[in-house]
């Protein structure tokens, strides 16, 4: 049976927003606000899914973010990044815009994932982990989306 107060907090929307500098130095900021934001997916926030959907995103949030200030903005210190976080029953969506030089993602070859390339697993990262999509303009706009998976049924016990 599910309580009154879960249903409640299992129907919660959360938008969150954030500006910060292109940097690498506040990726920090980006990161722990995106892994706060998971939390309020689902009213019990642990478990091994849970687990991994966090770390999923984190991840890729982690990998979109390194890109955009290492190739968007090339490493000025003046870029900005606006963050947008909404988060629904089981399900997050981010939005990252930045004014730095945009990218054609199906220009992107697939890593040769056999070699063990120590860069150019971003893009792969990403959309591994969640959905993505990518707006190149003014500004770009990258869209991650990442619903949790439903909890494994637990299986009956044999006879």
């Amino acid at each position: 049976m599910v309580r009154p107060a879960l249903m409640r907090s299992r129907n919660r929307q959360s938008d969150i927003r954030l500006t910060v500098l292109g940097t690498l130095t506040h990726r920090d900021v980006v990161l722990r606000a995106i892994s706060a934001a998971c939390k309020l997916v689902t009213p019990t926030p642990f478990g091994p899914e849970w687990n991994d959907f966090q770390q999923q995103v984190v991840s890729a949030v982690s990998e979109a973010f390194n890109n955009l200030v290492l190739h968007g903005y090339a490493g000025r210190g003046d870029g900005r990044v606006d963050v947008q976080i909404h988060t629904g029953p089981g399900e997050i969506h981010i939005e990252l815009r930045d004014w730095g030089r945009g990218f054609n993602p199906k220009a992107v070859p697939m890593p040769d994932l056999d070699s063990l390339p120590e860069s150019g697993l971003g893009l792969f990262i990403m959309r591994s982990f969640m959905g993505v999509t990518y707006r190149r303009g003014r500004p770009n706009l990258l869209k991650l989306s990442k619903k949790l998976p439903e909890p494994a049924a637990n299986p009956a016990p044999a006879d």
